[in-house]
């Protein structure tokens, strides 16, 4: 379990620790934003590489609670929720997207929520939290729950972090954004800055459960477990 979490530690502490501090504006003014961009990446296949590496040569012999058919279920009914955000959100334009800051510039602001950015504006990490979580659940075991806890701590810390920065850097624009959206999802919906579009929800629920089905039946060739 230790190698397991010094490898999440290195994860999550790259991500955050590159693109959310200081030394990310150090890095584009010494090589550039596409040198940056190139950087991070590799550091981040890195780090997601050894760690997924790890998490596969490791035995789970030590668990917190036992898998159980009850809690399978949990995952299945999380799991196409989890692909209906993360893959509804390429099918909107969204400006907390890297490269799509311009949208704002263009005075949309407070009108550009569409499909699941009027759930959440962050409809991908929202996605990789439940994933997550749900993995979490279905597992028990200490490595397991460190190894998807990393993910879900990454998410959640990144949305807060991407936040702060698309503020700082976007100014009005953002504000308008934000205010008619929400981090939380279904927040704006509730609190009546936003509303539930039925009609433009059909894709990404279609999209969703087409990925679904298609990882529930790849599931055992992926991560050696059989779910179908």
């Amino acid at each position: 379990m230790l190698y397991i979490t010094l490898a999440a530690l290195l994860f999550v502490g790259t991500h955050l620790g590159i693109s959310s501090s200081a030394l990310r504006a150090r890095l584009v003014g010494s090589v550039g934003e596409r040198g940056y961009l190139a950087l991070y990446s590799l550091v981040a296949f890195a780090t997601l590489s050894y760690l997924i590496w790890l998490y596969n040569g490791l035995p789970r012999y030590e668990y917190f609670w036992m898998p159980s058919p009850e809690l399978y279920m949990v995952a299945k009914v999380l799991m196409p929720i989890a692909l209906v955000l993360a893959l509804g959100g390429f099918l909107v334009r969204n400006p907390t997207l890297v490269g799509a800051e311009g949208l704002l510039a263009e005075g949309e602001g407070a009108d550009l929520a569409r499909g699941v950015t009027r759930i959440t504006r962050h409809p991908f990490q929202w996605g990789v939290l439940i994933w997550a979580v749900s993995h979490v659940i279905a597992n028990g075991d200490a490595n397991s729950v460190v190894f998807f806890s990393a993910f879900g701590v990454l998410a959640a810390l990144g949305t807060v972090a991407m936040d702060r920065k698309k503020a700082a850097a976007l100014g009005e624009g953002w504000k308008a954004y934000a205010a008619s959206t929400s981090n939380v999802p279904f927040a704006a919906i509730i609190s009546g800055r936003n509303r539930l579009a039925l009609g433009e929800l059909w894709l990404p629920v279609l999209l969703g459960l087409i990925g679904y089905a298609a990882l529930a039946w790849r599931h055992e060739w992926v991560s050696g477990v059989r779910i179908l």
